[in-house]
Protein backbone atom coordinates (compact mmCIF):
# COMPACT_ATOMS: atom_id res chain seq x y z
CA UNK A 1 0.00 0.00 0.00
CA UNK A 2 1.40 3.38 -1.04
CA UNK A 3 0.11 6.68 0.31
CA UNK A 4 0.96 9.90 -1.53
CA UNK A 5 0.59 13.43 -0.14
CA UNK A 6 1.13 15.28 -3.43
CA UNK A 7 3.23 18.37 -3.77
CA UNK A 8 5.82 19.69 -6.17
CA UNK A 9 8.27 21.02 -3.60
CA UNK A 10 7.57 18.25 -1.06
CA UNK A 11 5.68 15.09 -2.00
CA UNK A 12 5.15 12.83 1.00
CA UNK A 13 5.05 9.07 0.55
CA UNK A 14 4.49 6.10 2.82
CA UNK A 15 4.69 2.42 1.99
CA UNK A 16 2.76 0.24 4.42
CA UNK A 17 2.36 -3.50 4.61
CA UNK A 18 -0.83 -4.99 5.98
CA UNK A 19 -0.99 -8.59 7.16
CA UNK A 20 -4.23 -9.44 8.92
CA UNK A 21 -4.81 -6.70 11.48
CA UNK A 22 -1.14 -5.77 11.68
CA UNK A 23 0.17 -2.81 9.70
CA UNK A 24 3.81 -1.85 9.52
CA UNK A 25 5.77 0.86 7.81
CA UNK A 26 8.21 -0.23 5.12
CA UNK A 27 9.25 3.26 4.03
CA UNK A 28 8.31 6.84 4.87
CA UNK A 29 9.73 9.98 3.35
CA UNK A 30 9.49 13.00 1.13
CA UNK A 31 10.41 13.50 -2.50
CA UNK A 32 11.77 17.03 -2.99
CA UNK A 33 12.27 18.99 -6.17
CA UNK A 34 14.27 22.24 -6.22
CA UNK A 35 12.14 25.35 -6.69
CA UNK A 36 14.97 26.78 -8.79
CA UNK A 37 14.41 24.16 -11.52
CA UNK A 38 11.94 24.75 -14.35
CA UNK A 39 8.47 23.21 -13.95
CA UNK A 40 8.91 20.52 -16.64
CA UNK A 41 12.19 19.40 -15.01
CA UNK A 42 10.58 19.26 -11.56
CA UNK A 43 7.65 17.22 -12.88
CA UNK A 44 10.05 14.85 -14.65
CA UNK A 45 12.05 14.39 -11.42
CA UNK A 46 8.89 13.74 -9.41
CA UNK A 47 7.62 11.26 -12.00
CA UNK A 48 10.93 9.37 -11.96
CA UNK A 49 10.87 9.13 -8.15
CA UNK A 50 7.24 7.96 -8.10
CA UNK A 51 7.95 5.31 -10.75
CA UNK A 52 10.98 4.15 -8.74
CA UNK A 53 8.79 3.73 -5.64
CA UNK A 54 6.22 1.76 -7.62
CA UNK A 55 8.90 -0.55 -9.03
CA UNK A 56 10.70 -1.03 -5.72
CA UNK A 57 7.68 -1.77 -3.54
CA UNK A 58 5.10 -3.03 -6.07
CA UNK A 59 2.03 -1.82 -4.14
CA UNK A 60 -1.37 -3.24 -5.01
CA UNK A 61 -3.04 0.05 -4.08
CA UNK A 62 -2.25 3.76 -3.98
CA UNK A 63 -4.08 6.43 -1.98
CA UNK A 64 -3.63 10.06 -3.03
CA UNK A 65 -4.87 13.15 -1.23
CA UNK A 66 -7.64 14.91 -3.12
CA UNK A 67 -7.26 18.64 -2.86
CA UNK A 68 -10.45 20.51 -3.59
CA UNK A 69 -9.64 23.89 -2.05
CA UNK A 70 -6.48 25.95 -1.76
CA UNK A 71 -6.04 29.61 -0.83
CA UNK A 72 -3.03 30.06 -3.10
CA UNK A 73 -3.72 29.42 -6.80
CA UNK A 74 -0.04 28.76 -7.54
CA UNK A 75 0.10 26.14 -4.78
CA UNK A 76 -3.15 24.57 -5.99
CA UNK A 77 -1.75 24.25 -9.52
CA UNK A 78 1.48 22.60 -8.41
CA UNK A 79 -0.34 20.23 -6.04
CA UNK A 80 -2.77 19.38 -8.85
CA UNK A 81 0.07 18.63 -11.23
CA UNK A 82 1.84 16.42 -8.68
CA UNK A 83 -1.44 14.68 -7.87
CA UNK A 84 -2.11 14.03 -11.56
CA UNK A 85 1.31 12.43 -11.96
CA UNK A 86 0.75 10.17 -8.96
CA UNK A 87 -2.72 9.12 -10.13
CA UNK A 88 -1.60 8.42 -13.70
CA UNK A 89 1.53 6.48 -12.75
CA UNK A 90 -0.33 4.38 -10.19
CA UNK A 91 -3.05 3.56 -12.73
CA UNK A 92 -0.46 2.75 -15.39
CA UNK A 93 1.20 0.41 -12.91
CA UNK A 94 -2.14 -1.40 -12.41
CA UNK A 95 -2.76 -0.32 -8.82
CA UNK A 96 -6.16 0.18 -7.25
CA UNK A 97 -6.16 3.98 -6.93
CA UNK A 98 -8.31 6.00 -4.54
CA UNK A 99 -8.42 9.64 -3.55
CA UNK A 100 -9.40 10.90 -0.11
CA UNK A 101 -10.05 14.43 1.09
CA UNK A 102 -8.03 15.69 4.06
CA UNK A 103 -11.17 15.53 6.25
CA UNK A 104 -11.82 11.90 5.28
CA UNK A 105 -8.24 11.00 6.21
CA UNK A 106 -8.33 12.85 9.53
CA UNK A 107 -11.68 11.30 10.42
CA UNK A 108 -10.44 7.80 9.58
CA UNK A 109 -7.10 8.07 11.37
CA UNK A 110 -7.76 10.45 14.26
CA UNK A 111 -11.52 10.01 14.66
CA UNK A 112 -12.27 13.66 13.87
CA UNK A 113 -12.18 15.46 10.52
CA UNK A 114 -10.90 18.62 12.17
CA UNK A 115 -7.79 17.04 13.71
CA UNK A 116 -4.59 19.08 13.41
CA UNK A 117 -1.25 17.93 11.98
CA UNK A 118 0.15 17.02 15.40
CA UNK A 119 -2.87 14.83 16.20
CA UNK A 120 -2.57 13.03 12.85
CA UNK A 121 1.17 12.48 13.43
CA UNK A 122 0.49 11.04 16.93
CA UNK A 123 -2.20 8.69 15.63
CA UNK A 124 0.00 7.51 12.75
CA UNK A 125 2.79 6.91 15.29
CA UNK A 126 0.44 4.86 17.48
CA UNK A 127 -1.15 2.90 14.61
CA UNK A 128 2.23 1.98 13.10
CA UNK A 129 3.98 1.38 16.43
CA UNK A 130 6.67 3.96 15.71
CA UNK A 131 8.94 5.22 18.49
CA UNK A 132 8.44 8.86 17.43
CA UNK A 133 5.86 10.71 15.34
CA UNK A 134 6.75 10.52 11.64
CA UNK A 135 8.36 13.66 10.26
CA UNK A 136 8.10 15.69 8.19
CA UNK A 137 4.33 16.19 8.25
CA UNK A 138 4.12 15.31 4.53
CA UNK A 139 5.35 11.77 5.28
CA UNK A 140 2.90 11.46 8.19
CA UNK A 141 0.07 12.65 5.94
CA UNK A 142 1.03 10.05 3.32
CA UNK A 143 0.98 7.32 5.99
CA UNK A 144 -2.44 8.57 7.14
CA UNK A 145 -3.69 8.31 3.55
CA UNK A 146 -2.49 4.71 3.33
CA UNK A 147 -4.13 3.91 6.69
CA UNK A 148 -7.37 5.48 5.45
CA UNK A 149 -7.30 3.26 2.37
CA UNK A 150 -6.70 0.19 4.52
CA UNK A 151 -9.71 1.14 6.66
CA UNK A 152 -12.06 1.28 3.66
CA UNK A 153 -10.53 -1.58 1.62
CA UNK A 154 -12.64 -4.36 3.19
CA UNK A 155 -15.84 -2.43 2.43
CA UNK A 156 -14.70 -1.79 -1.16
CA UNK A 157 -14.08 -5.53 -1.63
CA UNK A 158 -17.54 -6.39 -0.26
CA UNK A 159 -19.19 -3.75 -2.42
CA UNK A 160 -17.45 -4.99 -5.57
CA UNK A 161 -18.58 -8.55 -4.79
CA UNK A 162 -22.19 -7.41 -4.38
CA UNK A 163 -22.15 -5.22 -7.48
CA UNK A 164 -20.23 -7.86 -9.42
CA UNK A 165 -17.40 -5.64 -10.63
Amino acid sequence: MLGIDPGLTRCGYAVLQSVGHEVRSLSLGVIRTPATNALPQRLAELKAELVALLHEFRPHAVAVEQVFFQNNVRTAMSVGQASGLALAEAATFGCDVMQFTPNQVKDSVAGWGGADKAQVQKMVQARLGLSTPPKPADAADAAALALCYLAVAPMRRRLSEVVGR
